[in-house]
């Protein structure tokens, strides 16, 4: 391929806005709040998980609270009308009488075991309360985190996306300005090459692959034409002539 060793040159110009462009969309990619982002999200879902299961255990002990104190009505009940039976008077057989004080004894021990269940079940519960309400201001505190790793993600990202767009219109008016031919084979070559299509030749060194030319290849390089589009004989990438080539 033949091109004007000016287009040549500038082929290096444009390899500098395309490392520029590269970088910036790199450093877009991997902006530590992108990590801490996924990381929090993360941490959210998980904190969702627990806070279902926090309310779950609630709703379940304050149920088996309501099953306890309704346990200890009728039993209650039951104790303060044989209380006021014995009380009133209106049993006056002794066998009975003795029955009905057995009962009431009966019902106290049976209260204070109902009672001592209700409490255990109230210690339990305020215990899940705790968890569920600490889970609920973390996952709180956590939204703050992430609504402010958000907006400096996307501070970030507008400040980028400007640079970008002045890069990229940069190099849009340059490859208008370049022989067609020149700049798709340009960018063919920088698609196989890790991004890098040009490379200048400095003191018989490609800056490309960083490789001295042999004697062979200088020989080559020096009766070239100017016009003629070279490539280097190890990396395969556009080799453009300066004055500081060494030839």
């Amino acid at each position: 391929m033949q091109a004007a060793a000016t287009a040549q040159i500038r082929l290096l110009e444009l390899q500098s806005i395309d490392t520029a462009i590269a970088q910036l969309e790199h450093r877009k990619r991997s902006l530590p709040e992108l990590a801490q982002i996924a990381q929090r999200q993360q941490l959210r879902r998980r904190q969702g998980e627990e806070l279902i299961a926090a309310n779950t255990a609630v709703g379940d002990l304050e149920l088996e609270q309501a099953k306890a104190e309704a346990d200890l009505v009728p039993v209650r009940d039951r104790l303060e009308r044989d209380q006021r039976r014995v009380n009133d008077g209106t049993v006056t057989d002794p066998k009975q009488l003795n029955a009905l004080l057995d009962e009431i004894q009966h019902l106290k021990r049976r209260i204070n075991d109902l009672e001592d269940d209700e409490l255990e079940v109230m210690e339990r519960l305020e215990a899940a309360t705790g968890v569920r309400d600490q889970l609920a201001a973390d996952r709180v505190a956590g939204e703050g985190e992430l609504r402010a790793l958000f907006a400096a993600r996307d501070s970030q990202f507008a400040e980028l996306d400007a640079e970008l767009a002045r890069h990229r219109a940069e190099r849009d008016g340059l490859t208008a300005d370049l022989p067609s031919e020149l700049v798709e084979l340009y960018d063919r070559v920088r698609a196989k090459s890790g991004g890098t299509g040009a490379a200048a030749l400095v003191q018989r060194r490609c800056s490309g692959c960083q490789l001295q030319a042999n004697a062979a290849d200088l020989t080559r390089y020096r009766s070239a034409a100017p016009d003629e589009v070279l490539r280097c004989e190890e990396c395969n990438r556009i080799l453009v002539r300066t004055a500081e080539s060494g030839l």
